[in-house]
């Protein structure tokens, strides 16, 4: 090894993998794991590394028949939720004492539960497929007894590890799906018995056993595990330093090197708490030295990191559910993703900069920057795993076969690398907590499928679809009698409101339950209102999953703002107001890539001239939204400029040429304004 390879990063750009994971535990609920004794930790760690183990090999060497593979993976998932999430918050600080009552420390009722969880969940894989065929429709009593226990457990489950708001919407729709008699309006139907909605959401593949668990069983479990060893071997710390070289040296530099960092690192890990607390460890403190407030700091590296789950390839599990419900390759979903996730960055470092200019920070001294030569000199192995998995999916082959060969190339560098080096020891933690990472989604995805199997049943996706757009319908009409017919149509119209009401909704959902589940139900049941006024599949799908993203940002429950303010200091409501100001442009682009589909690259009817008219528009129209909210563009604005480039900002990204003229002309007074304002400015230097 050469001297330059021992050349030490700047202290506050050095990456601390075990103080970010400190942190992720602290701020996001679904890895709150309970302490453990020593016994249990190594039952339990033994079980998670056969779980992960089982995942590699069948990535690697062939999936088992579909409802075999998902019940072995559900029967470890709720079997080890039971005794790796306490039944109460409080429970997970200190280990218990072993006793009668608590078999090595954990209450003898979670062993019970986590035993009537796995006897619930192998009974139906190990029914033969011709006789399960011939009882589905006519439940033994066994079917019943265990599918009801299931159900229970489940709840349960999933309440321990992601919170309340998904069983009780879970809750609720089984109850639509009892009581449909008593509904009412269009809401009503012939309901069904207890026995009737057990079978269906028990023994068939539209319920529990549906697409939303063999999409976290086939795919997400593999591409969580790829982003821990990823992270282990030091890719993580590689993307910090490009993004402190590309960015560190410009104004206001620390808060550049969040959106860069975060960009990248979300390229590995589509979480955004994950994202928030190990990027942020770093840059939140830089960003605080340098002189930004604590809540814009913070708010800073909560926008960017949930960009994570929008930025390819990995982009979080709702990327792999599109491919099931959209039937659709995964490099179709890769190139659609690419110009939202870059109109949303690019919207945060927007906001950024002008704050940047309007006071006056500076960015990274050449003492604080990494250099870029001697860091990929010693990491450049860590990025051979992540591009042969970009690679191999590109070439069209699985996306676990992808992450198979990518954990596999990472445990070889983490082997081989004398630089950083891996135990098997070290392996074998990654391959255990991979799998303990990856519990909460799977919890979550079973108790989607309750969701999804109520309204595989009872039709009420439809309902509530023809509910909306009727509603925005009279909306449309009521507006349109006061707005022309040459500005926007009705069918326009009754599309826009159609958006609103569906985007608030996501926001709404994604305040209480994880990303991955609200894309699910939203997909489920609001992309059919779409669908129904002539919107693509792929774009109504896209819509619904960036507008359940934004729900980390958006107070009162704004997940990855709060553990941005935590790290920082920062009062968590301020830092999600900001934050959600921050990620406004996330806000604006769907609409656009609705109306101007070619924004996705994919969808059809592609051309190069509507695509450059949208994303010219948005990038401008992202910009003199920043400068709005900001309060700077050249010099600092005025009130009557601001208010102008806020009405500019909305014409612009409007797809639509008379519109994106009008927006032109009501920014030409504010830009001659700052340019004589910018002049003045400079000749009195």
């Amino acid at each position: 090894m050469s001297a330059g390879d021992d050349e030490p990063r700047p202290a506050h750009l050095e990456f601390d993998e075990a103080k970010a994971r400190e942190l992720e535990e602290k701020f996001d609920a679904e890895i709150r794991f309970r302490a453990l004794t020593p016994a249990a930790g190594w039952l339990v760690g033994g079980c998670l590394l056969v779980l992960s183990l089982f995942h590699y090999y069948t990535a690697g060497f062939g999936l088992l028949q579909e409802t075999v593979h998902r019940g072995i993976h559900l029967s470890f998932v709720l079997g080890l939720v039971f005794l790796v999430f306490p039944a109460l918050k409080r429970g997970y600080r200190v280990a218990a004492r072993s006793h009668w009552l608590r078999p090595l420390g954990i209450p003898a009722v979670d062993w019970l539960l986590a035993v009537g969880a796995v006897a619930a969940v192998l009974h139906v894989p190990l029914i033969p497929l011709d006789e399960l065929a011939f009882r589905v429709g006519n439940p033994s009593t066994a079917d019943v007894v265990l599918g009801g226990t299931l159900i229970v457990v489940l709840l349960e489950a999933t309440r321990r590890s992601v919170g309340w708001p998904l069983p009780l919407i879970a809750i609720l729709f089984m109850a639509y799906a009892l009581f449909g008699p008593s509904m009412p309006g269009i809401l009503i139907h012939p309901g069904a018995s207890l026995s009737q909605l057990i079978n269906h959401l028990y023994l068939t593949t539209q319920g529990i056993y549906g697409i939303a668990l063999g999409v976290v069983a086939t795919y997400v479990f593999h591409f969580v595990l790829f982003g821990v060893f990823a992270t282990r071997i030091g890719l993580g710390q590689l993307f910090l330093d490009c993004a402190a070289f590309v960015a560190g040296r410009f104004a206001g530099g620390p808060a550049k090197v969040s959106i860069f960092g975060s960009a990248m690192f979300g390229m590995i890990s589509g979480s955004s708490v994950a994202n928030t607390v190990t990027v942020g460890s770093l840059t939140i403190p830089a960003m605080i030295r340098l002189g930004y407030k604590r809540p814009f700091a913070a708010a800073v590296e909560a926008a960017s990191s949930t960009g994570g789950q929008i930025t390819p390839p990995i982009m979080g599990a709702a990327a792999f559910i599109m491919i099931e419900f959209l039937g659709l390759p995964y490099t179709t979903i890769i190139l659609a993703a690419v110009v939202p996730a870059f109109m949303h960055f690019f919207g945060v470092l927007i906001q950024v900069h002008f704050e940047a200019k309007r006071n006056g920070l500076r960015g990274l001294s050449p003492e604080e920057m990494p250099d870029l030569k001697a860091a990929f000199k010693r990491d450049w192995p860590t990025v051979i795993p992540l591009v042969a998995l970009i690679g191999i999916i590109m070439a069209g082959y699985t996306p676990y076969l992808a992450a198979f060969w990518g954990i596999t190339l990472c445990i070889a560098v983490g082997l081989l690398n004398p630089r950083n080096r891996m135990s098997l020891g070290e392996v074998a933690a990654s391959l255990r907590d991979g799998a303990k990472y990856a519990l909460a989604v799977g919890a979550a995805a079973a108790t989607v499928g309750l969701v999804v199997g109520v309204v595989t049943l009872t039709g009420v996706g439809f309902k509530l679809s023809y509910i909306v757009t009727s509603t925005a319908g009279e909306m449309a009409a009521w507006i349109g009698a006061v707005v022309p017919a040459d500005w926007i149509g009705p069918s326009a119209l009754t599309l826009l409101f159609t958006l609103i009401m569906t985007g608030v909704v996501c926001i709404l959902m994604g305040c209480g339950i994880p990303t991955t589940a609200n894309y699910i139900i939203m997909a489920t049941i609001a992309a059919p209102a779409l669908g129904l006024l002539g919107v693509e599949a792929i774009v109504a799908h896209f819509f619904v999953f960036y507008y359940g993203v934004l729900a980390d940002i958006t107070p009162p429950v704004a997940l990855a703002a709060y553990a941005a303010a935590g790290m920082a200091g920062a009062d968590p409501f301020k830092t999600g107001n900001t934050a959600f100001r921050l990620g406004l442009g996330k806000v604006l682009v769907p609409f656009v890539f609705v109306f101007s589909p070619s924004l996705l690259l994919v969808a059809s009817g592609f051309t190069w001239s509507e695509f450059f008219i949208a994303f010219t528009g948005c990038v401008v129209g992202i910009t003199c939204l920043g400068a709005a909210l900001s309060g700077f563009l050249l010099v600092r604005t005025l009130s009557w400029e601001r208010a102008l480039l806020a009405g500019a900002s909305l014409l612009l990204v409007a797809p639509e040429i008379y519109s994106s003229l009008v927006g032109a002309a009501l920014i030409l007074p504010v830009l001659a304004r700052q340019a004589a304002s910018w002049r003045r400015a400079r000749a009195a230097r």
